[in-house]
């Protein structure tokens, strides 16, 4: 199943094994064999082979049809009532109200990240 994701994924942009090889560091006989299931990549490799074909991790591995379940999905978004509420007070919010929200997200979001790496080292 990786394999075929994986094939498919490299046609569909138009790449050579040796161009997704080159872009990994890695031997394009090694690729080759990820793409015909002789070989499968450590973590580090799916997360770069994700990253690149800008894909989820479940997709790549073929857990699941959605090729980016990283992006929302706008209807989603707007039948949430909650949500729909945030982006309205956001979206008539002054500049400078976005920007200290800005700012506040990202300071969410990196104490999130300190605490998850301060998680992995113990």
């Amino acid at each position: 199943m990786f394999g075929n994701q994986l094939h498919f994924l490299r046609k569909q942009r138009k790449l050579r094994q040796e161009d997704m090889a080159k872009h990994l560091g890695i031997a394009r006989t090694t690729y080759a064999m990820y793409e015909q299931g002789n070989r499968e990549p450590d973590y580090d490799t799916l997360q770069k082979l994700a990253d690149f074909f800008d894909v989820s991790l479940d997709y790549l591995l073929g857990r699941t049809n959605k090729i980016n379940s990283k992006k929302v999905n706008f209807e989603e978004f707007v039948q949430d009532r909650e949500l729909g509420l945030w982006f309205k007070d956001i979206k008539e919010a002054s500049p400078e109200k976005r920007e200290e929200l800005k700012d506040f997200w990202e300071f969410i979001n990196m104490r999130e990240k300190k605490r998850g790496s301060q998680g992995e080292n113990k």
